[in-house]
């Protein structure tokens, strides 16, 4: 997993006033809103007993502990003991790691990591979500699959003909080989133009869309670091985005979340036509993204077998690397946080003086590691 990014984590509609556990990054995080509706998100478990505050409630914009009714204010300071006699000093340590957090696109996006504020990669673009032409959809689904998994399933087209060849798939050919497609590579991000051409044998809602068009379908699919991915079917007449997020909850859960936008049947009845195609597709996937070994994708490139129409998932892996060189990737272990003693392996952003340094050591292991890996060259040439 990879840290100092923004993750889109969960829908705004989903935080009130009262607290929510959110899992990511092998974290278990507490949101909620103050009284003007602002955001705070904490690390969920006190520091006296380990409860979750999640189970606690929200009073004078404060979360209170389940437990003891320890109560912690935004930045994740303890104000109140209750078992307390007066005039007994809280201890410095009676607090929780509070995380950078912020709202957009209808997602809740949270910063994990230690850069400062001016250093950190954006957040990716989305014009169509103020598009007031394009009708629009949220939904969430989970897989037993590492996110990078999910995340280049999101982006293939050479498995869409076989997976899918009894939904949207079907009657799939390529006007041209796929060694050939149009790339663009970002600094953090990179996507492909793929023209579709006959897309006439589809079927359900993909009939209904495309069969009538006998014409070519234009294709752009992308990813933006380290977990979304973004899909762009115009056909003409028509235009649907597809926005997803996988987030990662742990080394084998996935949940993706999606915004999906249409320029055609605008009419929300028809939303739930789309959610459940939507859903058909995934369903598809599921088992082989599911059965794919190792778990994550290879931190090495020659780890894995690649060829031509694999050029966007290779910039992607370019990328990943790049993350890893410069000391953003975190073991399992090092997502756990250890707030007994105030210690953090992953320091919460908030607390000053505890930004992790990538060692000597380290650092050399990963330039040797990018030095082995100069020889495997991509396909194409950005």
């Amino acid at each position: 997993m990879l840290k100092n990014f923004w993750y889109a984590c969960e829908f705004s509609t989903a935080v009130t006033t009262k607290p929510k556990q959110v899992r990511i990054l092998n974290q278990k995080l507490v949101f909620y809103r103050n009284a003007k509706g602002q955001l705070i998100a904490l690390q969920d478990r006190c520091p006296h007993r380990g409860a979750a505050l999640s189970l606690g409630w929200v009073k004078d914009d404060c979360i209170h502990c389940p437990y003891h009714a320890w109560k912690f204010q935004a930045d994740g300071k303890c104000i109140n003991i209750p078992a307390n006699q007066p005039g007994i000093p809280i201890p410095k340590n009676a607090r929780v790691d509070s995380y950078p957090i912020q709202e957009k696109y209808g997602f809740i996006w949270l910063f994990y990591g230690d850069l400062p504020e001016e250093e950190r990669p954006p957040i990716p673009p989305l014009p169509e979500f103020e598009d007031p032409r394009l009708q629009k959809i949220f939904f969430e689904y989970e897989l037993n699959a590492h996110y990078t998994r999910t995340l280049e399933n999101d982006m293939d087209m050479s498995h869409v003909s076989i997976i899918h060849s009894k939904s949207f798939g079907n009657g799939f050919a390529l006007e041209q080989k796929m060694e050939d497609y149009e790339l663009n590579i970002g600094e953090w991000e990179g996507h492909a133009k793929v023209n579709v051409r006959d897309y006439t044998k589809a079927k359900d809602i993909f009939a209904f869309v495309f069969r009538p068009l006998k014409a070519n379908v234009k294709v752009t699919l992308g990813f933006y670091m380290p977990n979304i991915t973004r899909l762009v079917v115009d056909f003409g007449r028509g235009k649907l985005v597809n926005f997803t997020v996988h987030v990662p909850i742990d080394d084998r859960t996935t949940i993706t979340k999606r915004i999906q936008f249409r320029s055609f049947l605008t009419f929300p009845w028809a939303d739930g036509i789309f959610q459940r195609a939507a859903y058909k597709v995934v369903m598809e996937d599921k088992g082989v993204v599911e059965s794919e070994y190792p778990m994550a994708v290879p931190d090495k490139l020659s780890d894995e077998v690649h060829v031509p129409c694999d050029n966007l998932s290779l910039a992607y892996r370019k990328l990943r690397q790049k993350c890893l060189a410069m000391g953003w990737g975190m073991k399992p272990y090092q997502n756990q946080s250890n707030n007994s003693n105030g210690n953090l392996i992953q320091p919460s952003p908030q607390k000053q003086g505890r930004r992790q340094v990538v060692t000597e050591r380290s650092r050399s292991e990963a330039e040797g590691e990018g030095r082995r890996e100069e020889d495997l060259t991509y396909f194409f040439h950005p």
